[in-house]
């Protein structure tokens, strides 16, 4: 299911990310969503198992993670 917002991403991504970053996993959710969605195109040995949802969430943290990163300590999300 793509987020057409980031106010619809589920409450456990909105609150750990500045809304930037948001907005970064909701264009990386939303495009994995679509490209993943034949089980063929895949990775990994759950690839059959791994919902296209799965694997998008997987594919939007990862692209986050290309321009924030945690902060020590707090446990924050901040751009590098």
């Amino acid at each position: 299911m793509p987020y057409k917002y980031p106010r619809d991403l589920p409450l456990r991504v909105r609150t750990k990310l500045p809304e930037h970053a948001q907005h970064i996993y909701v264009e990386a959710f939303n495009h994995a969503v679509e490209e993943y969605k034949d089980p063929v195109k895949r990775r990994g040995s759950n690839k059959t198992k791994d919902s296209p949802e799965v694997v998008a969430h997987k594919v939007a943290w990862s692209a986050v993670k290309k321009k924030y990163q945690k902060e020590n300590g707090t446990g924050g999300w901040v751009e590098k």
